[in-house]
């Protein structure tokens, strides 16, 4: 598997399309990114699945908390 993917998402606060570059050689990771157009914190959550060669990647705002 190569250890850079690119993905488009969809900002959960303004609707902006942005391209994310993934860096998979550490496995799976959580991390937060600003938002180019609105500047607000996304929470970004990326599987790495080796067995099946497969990158998921989950996406919320970041004032979606579980209390």
């Amino acid at each position: 598997m190569k250890h850079y993917s690119e993905q488009t998402a969809t900002c959960p606060h303004c609707g902006h399309h942005i391209h994310i570059t993934l860096d998979t050689s550490g496995g799976s990771q959580e991390f937060y990114d600003d938002c180019p157009a609105c500047c607000h914190a996304i929470h970004l959550n990326m599987q790495v699945d080796e067995q099946h060669k497969t990158i998921n990647l989950f996406i919320d705002a970041d004032d979606e908390q579980i209390f």
